[in-house]
């Protein structure tokens, strides 16, 4: 990949990286806190509500977009000179960003599809809310902070190569 391409892969990657680790942030800072101050089966009607509204277009792309140009920056460093200023972090900021993508993936959505199963009546929904809460929030924080970090590591392999 072209000097001029990686570098403007590396760009999308912390850029798509920032506004994902934004939203994981705010999440953790705001949504959450604010959602556990609800009765629980308002906490669980809200976060089901937001779950679906965040699966659509403009987040998608970050999400999935970011994913694909991150791996596409991993791919551009392993066949190219691995010793070419800032190559090593800009393979670290794709690293934390992907790791960001995979937690995303194996923990969050699958908690997200668990709460919005329908239950049986009877359940209850403090607990219920508890049990996601207590799974959940932890993954958002390390997604947060994983993001969060891509985005200074691809910053300083821009840095390294100006």
């Amino acid at each position: 990949m072209s000097g001029t391409l990686i570098t403007a892969a590396t760009a999308t990657s912390a850029v798509c990286a920032g506004v994902a680790g934004g939203v994981y942030f705010a999440f953790s800072a705001i949504v959450m806190p604010a959602l556990r101050a609800l009765p629980a089966d308002h906490g669980v009607a809200a976060m089901r509500r937001i779950n679906t509204s965040a699966v659509r277009l403009p987040f998608m792309v970050v999400f999935f977009g970011g994913a694909a140009v991150s791996a596409a920056v991993v791919v551009a460093e392993l066949v190219s000179d691995a010793s070419a200023p800032g190559a090593a972090h800009r393979m670290a900021g794709a690293g934390l960003a992907l790791a960001a993508f995979g937690i995303t993936i194996v923990r969050n959505v699958p908690l997200n599809n668990e709460l919005a199963r329908n239950v049986p009546e009877g359940v209850d929904a403090a607990a219920r809310w508890s049990a996601f809460d207590r799974g959940w929030s932890p993954a958002n924080h390390v997604r947060a902070a994983a993001s969060l970090a891509a985005v200074v590591v691809f910053l300083d392999s821009l840095a390294r190569t100006g």
